[in-house]
């Protein structure tokens, strides 16, 4: 009996060291975790961050967008308004010219006809 009472106690020291590894190996595995829970964390808080300085960027940049269609579209008007008053101004010269060429003709002295 005494051989069969060595191999238990035999079976139980290396169940023991087996128990004992296993809980090392499961504290090990929690640490892990904890460390992976902790990073998640921290990533998820960027995230947010991140995703509300997005957002005001986002913002911001639409408001800029309209602020420069609004230039365009001024600008455009602006523009199209000079070239109207060019041409008219040109238009007007033209008409100027015309009448007082017509003017100067008119207010000569006539030549006598012999």
């Amino acid at each position: 009996m005494t051989q069969q009472a060595a191999a238990l106690q035999t079976y139980n020291n290396e169940l023991v060291k087996c128990i004992e590894e296993l809980c090392s190996k499961r504290e090990e595995l929690n640490r892990q975790i904890k460390q992976e829970e902790e990073e998640k964390e921290l990533l998820q808080h960027d995230i947010r961050i991140l995703s509300e300085k997005l957002s005001r960027v986002n913002e911001s940049l639409a408001q800029r967008l309209a602020a420069r269609a609004t230039f365009d579209r001024t600008i455009a008007e602006t523009e199209a308004a000079y070239t109207k008053i060019l041409e008219s101004s040109q238009s007007l010269l033209s008409v100027l010219k015309q009448e007082a060429g017509n003017l100067s003709k008119a207010t000569e002295p006539r030549r006598k006809e012999h």
